[in-house]
């Protein structure tokens, strides 16, 4: 019997009764932050279900975990807990639950339009690691910086490789980013200069959301590594290319990245993400047995990156991509991660890496699309792009298409302004 809510929802919305993706929203001026799910054009207050009495079920009846100021809390309860809450959701906002259907003062309370709700991170990040998980983005760098005679380098076949990423500087979507100032050289042999950056790119990534973490010293298991994440969110790794070029030997990324990550508001969730799991791309050489699946699996999540030009109302799509692209599973991602006793924490984010696809147009990045900006990237009225420009917007979605209804990401915005003037 299909799923259905009381609350109208449009066939194309993100948002239906099948996702009810996390996120953590002010309702207005001086208003506290608090959790809530997305359902159609709305939020749904779990800090007034909670306080109403309807999360029911034994992990949840006592707990305030719904009246914190982000999801860390909820996260640290574990997977049980998290199916017990969406089962929950999902039967009050059912059109034949009456509940909450029937009693209008609930609903006045706990229903806020989504175009009224302010979005803020959802979860309180004291850790963030990105990897470099797509074979086809890899050896597209590779060929660019290496050249096509050495593209891969020997070990990213047997390790997910990743560098650490700084957690201050992730915002939510809708952040304004600032052209970073750095060191950088025109070419390799010459003297390096200061300033903004002329190579300012976007990264079409998504990230996993840590949920239960592990004690320092104790890896995960492969197995075992899933129950570990929350859920996903939409991700714009944005990178100054002329700064990390200069820098990244011998120790790897650090200004060119640690300027600002953007996220998209909404968490959804592994039980939302189920009805589109898929096979995962063969590996070979096989992965070393703490890295071997029982069953390998990924995620068929499509992509689409657009690119509004600076002082145009229109967009233009520049690129096509797909989660299943990834060689290294979220599973191999988290468990490689913890396999040293690493411990990873509730509210921890793990990039996946720019997600590339085979094809020009499913290359994940402005790297790749303009090869270095070798081949300027058309778009429309005549503008054309080697990198983002000052007042350039990117705008990422993502979305699964399922039997009548959508499961989507919502959107992970984000737009360049100059950089400010250097004080004397």
């Amino acid at each position: 019997m299909a799923l259905n809510s009381f609350i109208e929802v449009h066939p194309d919305s993100h948002f239906p009764i099948q996702n009810l993706p996390y996120g953590v929203f002010k309702s207005g001026p001086g208003s506290v932050q608090r959790p809530g799910v997305a359902i159609g054009e709305y939020v749904l207050d779990l800090s007034v279900i909670a306080s109403a009495g309807l999360f029911e079920g034994p992990l949840l009846k006592n707990s305030d975990c719904f009246l914190q100021p982000n999801l860390n809390k909820f996260l640290s309860l574990g997977r049980p807990a998290w199916k017990e809450a969406r089962a929950t959701l999902q039967k009050l906002l059912s059109s034949t639950e009456p509940a909450l259907r029937d009693n209008e003062a609930l609903r006045s309370r706990s229903l806020i339009p989504l175009s009224s709700a302010e979005m803020v991170l959802p979860v309180a990040i004291q850790d963030y690691t990105d990897f470099f998980s797509s074979m086809h983005h890899a050896k597209n760098c590779g060929a660019i910086f290496r050249g096509s005679q050495n593209p891969m380098l020997p070990n990213w076949f047997h390790i997910p490789i990743a560098y650490h990423g700084r957690a201050s500087s992730i915002v939510i979507s809708g952040t304004d980013i600032v052209r970073p100032r750095g060191q950088s050289t025109p070419v390799e042999t010459s003297t390096p200069n200061f300033g903004p950056s002329a190579k300012l790119d976007f990264e079409l990534e998504m990230a996993a959301v840590v949920g239960t973490g592990n004690k320092l010293g104790k890896p995960v298991d492969i197995n075992e590594a899933e129950n570990h994440i929350f859920g996903l969110v939409l991700m714009n790794d944005w990178s100054a290319r002329d700064i990390q070029a200069w820098e990244y030997v011998p120790l790897g990324p650090f200004l060119g990245k640690s300027f600002g990550t953007t996220i998209s508001p909404w968490i959804v969730t592994l039980e939302a993400l189920e009805p589109f799991i898929c096979e995962a791309p063969k590996q070979d050489p096989p992965p070393l047995p703490y890295l071997a699946e029982k069953t390998s699996k990924n995620y068929d999540i499509p992509l689409e990156v657009q690119i509004r030009p600076a002082g145009q109302q229109d967009t233009h799509v520049v690129t096509r991509s797909n989660f299943k692209h990834l060689y290294w599973t979220l599973a191999q991602q988290l468990a490689h991660h913890t396999s040293n006793g690493c411990n990873l924490q509730p509210g921890d984010l793990m990039g996946s890496g720019t997600i590339s696809g085979p094809e020009q147009d499913s290359l994940g990045c402005l790297l790749e699309l303009t090869w270095n900006g070798q081949k300027p990237l058309e778009l429309l009225n005549g503008i054309s792009r080697k990198f983002l420009e000052d007042g350039d917007e990117v705008i990422f979605t993502g979305q699964c298409k399922g039997n009548g209804y959508t499961v989507g990401f919502g959107t992970c915005t984000g737009k360049i302004v100059p950089s400010p003037p250097l004080e004397d």
